[in-house]
């Protein structure tokens, strides 16, 4: 697997090598770094994190000798595919995946991770260098569908904080990052929310909803009704899945609803033990979209 654990003091101590060898480096460094074994414990534990079912397409990018894809396939009946730099690692693993019988499932290409389609994922499985991991990170943020479960291996995407976090003791890794140890994070790609939207509840009010966004955290939220301005309060995104609090005067109502590229849609919660009403929302034409 083209996993990348080279620890910061090997990169410092091979600024000081010799001119070839660093010539070396910084082509391992072009690629992922060198090619390192995920534990199958680890394996299991990602797999276990993302969730993953029979429905779901697993990409792996730096995918080496196909674990990751190749767990997913024979243990939860997904499809996948792996994504590397090595001519041969990504043969041995299509030999694998034809030696299981789910080679109709799975495959495995040679080509550069920036230039992947990642169109088809519903679970994105990584264990890239840091640095790669933060030139990576617009693209996952821009290309992957909200829903999409990310996971990682020891290494995270810097300000795009995770969704969920776990750690755990790996013997086996202590010969080769000399940390015993491993770190998975997982990330819920969220809706591009960003913007001015124009809220209609069936048979009620109208609203302007005006949203800043870094990342899956909103940043700011306002409204207004009319010319009153109004303040939204919990307002939460995960995915695609929106929900906020908009008091009115004394009425306080709950919206939860569904992102659906330029609109959104759900059902919203009036007090006095009123049914729920449907609410729409279509985002206005030449608002800002805030992605990072």
């Amino acid at each position: 697997m083209k996993r990348n654990v080279m620890r910061a003091a090997w990169l410092v101590t091979a600024l000081f090598l010799a001119a070839p060898v660093f010539a070396l480096d910084i082509e391992k460094l072009k690629t992922g770094g060198p090619y390192v074994p995920t534990p199958q414990i680890v394996v299991d534990q990602m797999l276990k994190l993302a969730a993953v079912g029979e429905k779901d397409y697993v990409i792996d990018l730096g995918s080496g000798d196909g674990v990751i894809v190749l767990t997913a396939a024979r243990q939860y009946k997904a499809a996948g595919m792996g994504i590397d730099i090595d001519p041969e690692l990504v043969r041995q693993s299509n030999a694998s995946a034809q030696k299981y019988g789910i080679a109709d499932r799975v495959r495995f290409v040679q080509q550069d991770v920036f230039k992947a389609d990642l169109g088809q994922a519903t679970v994105l499985a990584l264990y890239l260098l840091p640095a790669m991991m933060i030139d990576l990170r617009s693209k996952l943020f821009n290309e992957l569908k909200p829903g999409v479960r990310v996971v990682s291996h020891d290494y995270h995407l810097g300000q795009w904080m995770p969704d969920d976090t776990i750690g755990f003791d790996v013997a086996e890794k202590e010969a080769i990052t000399g940390v015993p140890r491993a770190t998975l994070y997982k990330w819920i790609v969220p809706a591009k929310v960003a913007g001015s939207w124009q809220i209609k509840i069936a048979g009620g009010e109208t609203y302007e909803l005006a949203l800043k966004q870094r990342f899956q955290a909103i940043t700011e939220a306002t409204a207004r009704a009319g010319i009153r301005p109004l303040r939204p309060q919990a307002v939460s995104l995960r995915g695609d899945e929106f929900s906020f609090l908009l008091p009115d005067g004394r009425i306080v109502a709950r919206f939860n609803g569904r992102v659906s590229g330029e609109s959104m849609e759900g059902t919203v919660e009036l007090p006095d033990g009123k049914a729920p009403v449907k609410w729409t929302a279509t985002r206005i034409a030449g608002a800002a979209v805030v992605t990072e």
